[in-house]
């Protein structure tokens, strides 16, 4: 789509999907075509449904700029989601940008827990969701649990605004409280009330930063993911906390790199929890630490 070679051809919307995701998938991006679709879509201001409806129509100039404009974008390895500005989770879609990460489905295990273990959906409860971000959690949960009353905590402001953009997109305000705070610290004050807490903290190793996917280290907020020399110090700093903070039953559950399996259990088990347990996510992965309260 380059060049005076584009100025003599017309394009049509699918021709032009395909560029992008074989252009995308020499460049070894991972999910080269749902990139493209989703690219094109938003250059074209429709959603995927509408750029297949549209599947034969010629781009005009102004459509053709602006999806060389995203293309270069996502070339520099920006994540669609903050070209876009918009990410799915569980089943609502998120108003993400640079102030927060990329809400990942690996993540959508902490919600099922959390709705494994919470009371039926007409019955009152209490839930924190800390590092909460773009609030991605404390939604999905207070959507599924109509009588939920959902803590949505984090020490970023800049992440809070966002969260606050998405829990008025929902018209969840009432329920869905923004607590600007350290977690463990906020958690301490509780006093045995929540009946689940479910925590995406910081957890890569500080060495580890430089390796991840550019669309990572490059984009994505850094203290959201730095979790210290060994990954693991704000988990560290509130485990100790949630036992004081649930109810007798209550649940914890902490989303976990793929090698901290055993010592955050070990920690969760030192801090007097019981069946503590270690989930995997969908490619066979560590990823959650599940405890109660005794």
């Amino acid at each position: 789509m380059q060049g005076v070679r584009e100025e003599r051809r017309t394009w049509t919307a699918m021709e032009v999907v395909r560029w992008i995701a074989e252009d995308l998938a020499r460049r070894r991006v991972p999910s080269a075509r749902l990139d493209a679709e989703l690219l094109v879509a938003h250059a074209l201001g429709t959603d995927r449904v509408g750029l297949y409806v549209r599947h034969d129509q010629p781009l005009a100039e102004p459509e053709r700029a602006a999806v060389r404009e995203v293309l270069q974008r996502r070339r520099a390895g920006e994540p669609v989601a903050y070209i876009t500005g918009e990410r799915e989770f569980w089943t609502v879609k998120l108003s993400v940008d640079r102030r927060v990460l990329v809400p990942r489905p690996e993540t959508e295990l902490l919600v099922e827990q959390a709705l494994a273990a919470l009371p039926a959906k007409d019955a009152s409860c209490a839930v924190a969701d800390v590092g909460t971000g773009s609030g991605a959690v404390a939604i999905a949960v207070a959507r599924e649990r109509p009588a939920a009353r959902v803590w949505a905590v984090d020490s970023s402001p800049a992440a809070l605004a966002v969260a606050r953009e998405n829990v008025g997109r929902y018209g969840l305000a009432e329920r869905v409280e923004l607590v600007e705070a350290d977690g463990a610290a906020w958690l301490s004050g509780r006093g045995g009330d929540l009946d689940a807490v479910l925590a995406n903290l910081p957890y890569v190793p500080t060495s580890v930063l430089p390796t991840l996917q550019v669309e990572v280290r490059e984009h994505e907020p850094r203290a959201a993911l730095d979790g210290g020399e060994d990954g693991l110090r704000a988990i560290r700093e509130v485990v100790p906390a949630l036992r004081g903070a649930l109810r007798s039953g209550g649940l914890a559950a902490l989303e976990i790199g793929w090698d901290q399996g055993d010592a955050v259990r070990d920690l969760a088990t030192a801090a007097g929890l019981v069946e503590v347990r270690v989930l995997r996510d969908l490619a066979g992965l560590a990823r959650v630490v599940c405890a109660r309260r005794a």
